[in-house]
């Protein structure tokens, strides 16, 4: 057990400081412990810190549970991911609402280079696992991690074909991860943690409440390239999901079904209002991401812009976050590198100075 994770741990356990105002307090103090450790005075000066926040940072009572927290993880074979940790889903950084901490268990990559999230009804029809089974094994060929949400329907048909094949899938849920649900989905469970994993952002014994699975369902978004809606009635959770993705940036596609099939209004629906691109085959996935391009990269040599031995290591870190991201606000720039916000002010003045990168209105950078 280390003393740093327990921090980690403790910070998410915190009532009122949610994950953003964590990666805030985070930017300031430079760490977990130091944001516990910090004296008030400087507490205080962090933006978005009130009176009530600084009430809740000197009470040191929460250390106790998050000790009790990382021993059975521990004791579980749980990883504890918290957001500065190499293995944490660098694409889920990316969102302004990701979750600190995350609760892992399993061998796959959570950084893969292909990522796909496949979701839909729970009362799917033949049609639907029929389509989700043929996508996944259309995806073996491109070693795709895929990602679902462990619940009746497209999302286990997803998950069990991921298993079939081979292929590395993570349920994620809205529960703890000493809790499987639905029950009856342990055994395929079981064998995800081998080929795949569990994740969550909800600490041990959570139960699976309502209100959970749309934050859940941003998780499931969040993580991947794309999402994947294969059937969904008009209402419910899978547009939700839909419309997270959207929101983050991301691309969707929707199979579409017959225009009489309750659980294909919701696809056709997303399909005629440009909320996501129509999904009828492999190549319309490979296309959109620009997957059917990587076979004559491959064969060109890559252009290197940037020299590692003419940057410092956090110069080049920036450099390397820009690259990903083609503009981002300072505040952002400095947990995505976890470097203080006022050494990354000095270190974009100087990549400035040598005319690597530009500032931009509303504090923010991009490459030259």
């Amino acid at each position: 057990m280390t003393e740093a994770l327990v921090y980690e741990v403790a910070i998410g356990l915190l009532p009122g400081i949610g994950n953003m105002l964590t990666r805030q307090l985070i930017s300031y103090c430079g760490s977990a412990k130091q944001v516990f450790t910090s004296p008030p005075g400087k507490l205080q000066k962090i933006p978005g810190i009130g009176q009530t926040h600084l009430k809740t940072l000197i009470n040191h009572s929460v250390l106790n549970q998050a000790e009790s927290i990382v021993k059975q993880a521990e004791k579980e074979n749980v990883q504890l991911l918290f957001y500065t940790n190499k293995a944490y889903p660098d694409r889920l950084k990316q969102i302004a609402d990701a979750p600190t901490l995350l609760y892992y268990k399993g061998t796959a990559n959570l950084n893969q280079p292909k990522i796909i999230s496949i979701v839909g009804t729970r009362q799917c029809t033949a049609y639907g696992k029929e389509v989700t089974e043929q996508l996944v094994q259309d995806l073996a060929k491109h070693n795709v991690l895929v990602v679902s949400g462990l619940a009746y329907g497209i999302d286990i048909a997803a998950h069990r074909a991921s298993v079939q094949h081979q292929l590395a899938t993570v349920g994620v849920m809205a529960n703890g991860l000493d809790i499987i649900y639905p029950a009856v989905h342990r055994k395929i469970a079981d064998k995800m943690v081998q080929y795949g994993g569990l994740l969550s952002e909800n600490s041990f014994g959570t139960k699976p409440d309502a209100p959970r699975f749309p934050a859940r369902n941003r998780i499931i978004a969040g993580m991947a390239d794309a999402t994947i809606i294969v059937e969904a009635a008009i209402k419910g959770g899978t547009l939700i999901t839909a419309d997270i993705a959207h929101s983050y940036n991301k691309d969707v596609l929707a199979v579409p079904g017959p225009v009489n099939a309750p659980f294909s209004e919701g696809c056709n629906y997303l399909i005629k209002s440009h909320k996501a691109a129509m999904y009828t085959q492999i190549k319309d996935l490979e296309e959109l991401l620009n997957w059917d391009l990587e076979a004559s990269d491959q064969g060109s040599a890559k252009i290197i812009k940037y020299n590692p031995e003419d940057f410092s290591p956090e110069e080049f870190k920036i450099i390397q976050l820009l690259q990903e991201v083609k503009e981002e606000q300072i505040d952002n720039i400095s947990w995505k590198a976890q470097v203080t916000i006022s050494q990354v002010a000095s270190l974009l003045l100087g990549l400035e100075f040598k005319g690597v990168v530009k500032a931009l209105p509303g504090k923010k950078y991009q490459l030259l």
